[in-house]
């Protein structure tokens, strides 16, 4: 009996792009005695459990396994919860978060609104009975308690299941205590809304108000017996949530934060060590000036610690602001042309390094990853690495050409690599530098390998990646396909294997494909990035020509059949392409897009194009959809296919449908592909394996490749 091949679109939909399986959420004990992840059983499977790996001796021991918990029963979502896993973009299933105290001794997670316990040490797991549906229980920093949040109420109980309690109860069905608004989740990287203190005797709580809040509604039209849902959405120019922050006893008491609220609303990130006072990064609306504040957990009271000002925006970055352990103020800042790590006023990098986040910091040194900044020796296209920076110079500590990133603790740190040479990650656990062990990863190998080349184009040096078909051999030119993101945020030329593996296989089909990342994707300079500001369809276009007729002189490219395919953002720069610039693109795949720029969130959308309400011309000019329609675009006609996911809370599908009664009002041709409950992920295996094949179609048609 032979059994046929699996397609690649349906492995990779499987396996949640080669994800499932491998180890990752990793959190080193004080001592370095052990190392916490999660990680599901294999390649196809998506139930993430809780592992515990033993320092020195590298034994791995399963903490917490979500079927022998929940019985194997069935696991539910909450609504919340649901929206909570969509913005932080999770595909996954069982553990797929924890947390734990300040030893690694306890840890806590959530099941199908559960709440669970691991003692990590003896590796035993149990379920505390407490109110319901859970959301993010934090155990405290000793181990006595674990907070969680229940029905928009932050709640405590004893580790042992005993004395629980609400400590703040929403006073509205519009309020919730100690859950991140939509805007923080999606935008500025923050997921949190409560922080133990150090000493476990109280928290600072975030309490949300979303009463100011227009209303949205999003509703499956394939199932009309079906409410509709709300989502709370602050689009551009409209109100945002009220937040506010709370020292919160344990004992009952409650004192408010104070800052200047009307002038700096964003609560952008909050830091709480035994190192010095809570410390409060708040930014203006227009995110040209933020405050670094220290505030005094008895009064509330704030004082500036540092002060910042852009003229364009002033970006947000992992692990900062924090305190080093001197109580010295830990940030990354632009100054000087470059993307510096600034520890207390005292830049420690030049333009050398361009600065991604901060991964740990001792009395020593800082942790950071960082790519070349645009005074590098080499370019080192698509590389970011792992350094210790200190007063006495910069360390790298990953070696080879990849994509690395860590996490650090008790002088044990474990490094994630991604290279091109290699599928997935691997994960090594060193000690001073030195080997001790390498986590298993259960990832399928994708049994693809692309065939890739690191270049730049143009005269703006683009960073770009080429992929040719593995068995192409000659130099008769060949249909192109474009393949970007091309926006902020969103680097894709990057030096990993598996990063290419989509682009490859449409490769494979008969193409030559490019990904280039132009100017306003991260990794060079704050220049590059902040160049879009007001103008952010002309300039990431114009990257993507320059990029391909660059390319045209050095590769076999057909430039009378050339195509761009592209989500969300890329959704946006594909629609573009097709509409502005016909005399390059022949056809344009365009996946959630945003057309109607003032339809998008507030944080994002104003940090660069402003208020609409104060610059709607700068709108105007960036949508793909304006007032005028598409009667001006130019010609000839370019085919589109507009694919939109009708359960999409982000980009909502609004977006698409407005670009197709435009496309049908100018007499354009196109296809709209409408996918029936799925978000802005594709989660689901059928549909993300027959999108491939649907678009490889439309591009065969379009192109007329035969």
């Amino acid at each position: 009996m032979t059994t046929e091949a699996v397609s690649f679109p349906r492995r990779h939909a499987r396996t949640q792009r080669f994800t499932l399986g491998a180890p990752r959420a990793f959190t080193v004990a004080p001592d370095g005695s052990r190392v916490a992840f999660l990680r599901s059983g294999s390649g196809t499977d998506r139930a993430n459990s809780l592992w515990v790996l033993d320092v020195p001796g590298g034994e791995e021991r399963l903490a917490a396994d979500p079927r022998t918990l929940l019985g194997g029963a069935e696991e539910h979502l909450s609504p919340e919860e649901r929206a909570r896993r969509e913005r932080s973009r999770e595909g996954g299933a069982g553990i797929v978060g924890y947390a734990a105290d300040a030893a690694l001794e306890l840890a806590s997670f959530a099941l199908s609104g559960r709440l669970f316990t691991a003692e990590l040490r003896a590796g035993t797991a149990r379920e505390l009975t407490v109110p319901g549906p859970v959301i993010d229980p934090r155990p405290s920093p000793d181990g006595r308690h674990v907070a969680y949040v229940a029905a928009g109420a932050l709640r405590v109980v004893g580790a042992e299941g005993e004395g629980d309690r609400a400590l703040a109860e929403p006073e509205s069905e519009l309020v919730t205590y100690g859950l991140a608004e939509f805007i923080a989740a999606e935008e500025m990287g923050r997921s949190r809304g409560f922080w133990w203190s150090p000493e476990s005797d109280r928290l600072l709580v975030a309490r949300v108000d979303d009463t100011p809040v227009p209303r949205w509604w999003i509703a499956d039209p394939a199932h009309p017996e079906r409410e509709p849902h709300h989502v709370a959405y602050p689009a551009a120019g409209t109100a945002n949530a009220d937040v506010r922050l709370f020292v919160q006893g344990l004992d009952g008491a409650r004192t408010e934060v104070s800052w200047d609220r009307a002038r700096y609303p964003y609560v952008a990130h909050v830091h709480w060590s035994e190192a010095g006072a809570p410390l409060l990064l708040v930014q203006a609306r227009d995110q040209r000036s933020q405050l670094f504040l220290a505030v005094d957990p008895e009064s509330g009271a704030t004082r500036m610690v540092h002060a910042d000002e852009d003229p364009t925006w002033l970006e947000l970055f992992g692990g900062v602001p924090c305190w080093s352990p001197s109580g010295q103020l830990v940030r990354i800042a632009d100054e000087g042309g470059a993307r510096v790590l600034a520890v207390g006023e005292r830049p420690l990098t030049g333009p050398q390094l361009h600065i991604r986040a901060v991964l740990d910091v001792t009395a020593d040194d800082v942790l950071v990853s960082a790519s070349a900044g645009e005074e590098a020796e080499s370019p080192e296209i698509g590389e970011v690495h792992v350094y210790r920076v200190n007063e006495l110079g910069v360390e790298r500590v990953s070696q080879e050409p990849g994509v690395h990133t860590a996490v650090r603790a008790g002088g044990v740190t474990v490094l994630v690599s991604a290279t091109l040479d290699r599928p997935g990650t691997r994960t090594q656990v060193l000690h001073d530098g030195k080997h001790l062990a390498t986590v298993t990863s259960y990832a399928e190998d994708p049994g693809l390998s692309p065939r890739v080349t690191l270049t730049e184009g143009g005269a703006r040096r683009i960073p770009c990646a080429v992929l040719m078909p593995q068995d192409y051999h000659g130099d008769t030119p060949l249909p192109v396909l474009l393949d970007p993101y091309g926006g902020p945020h969103g680097q894709r030329v990057v030096a990993a294997h598996n990063a290419h593996l989509t682009s490859q296989w449409f490769a494979d089909q008969g193409f030559a494909v490019i990904v280039a990342d132009g100017r306003g994707t991260p990794g060079r300079s704050p220049a590059w990035e902040k160049s879009i500001k007001d103008d952010v369809a002309a300039i990431v276009l114009q990257d993507q020509v320059d990029a391909l007729q660059a390319l045209a002189a050095d590769f076999p490219l057909d430039l009378t059949k050339v195509a761009i395919r592209g989500w969300s953002f890329g959704g946006y720069l594909a629609a573009l392409a097709a509409l502005r610039r016909p005399d390059v693109f022949h056809a344009a795949v365009v996946g959630a897009p945003v057309t109607d720029l003032r339809l998008y969130d507030t944080h994002y959308q104003e940090r660069y194009l402003g208020h609409p309400g104060e610059q709607p011309e700068v709108y105007r000019r960036n949508s793909v959809i304006d007032d005028e329609g598409l009667t001006e675009a130019a010609e000839p006609h370019r085919p589109m296919m507009i694919i939109h996911g009708l359960a999409d809370d982000n980009v909502v599908v609004a977006h698409s449908l407005r670009l197709s009664s435009a496309l049908l009002a100018a007499g354009r041709p196109h296809e709209v592909l409408p996918l029936s409950g799925v978000t802005h992920m594709t989660p689901q295996e059928q549909v993300a394996e027959n999108l491939l094949l649907l678009q490889l179609d439309f591009l065969r048609r379009t192109l007329k490749l035969g």
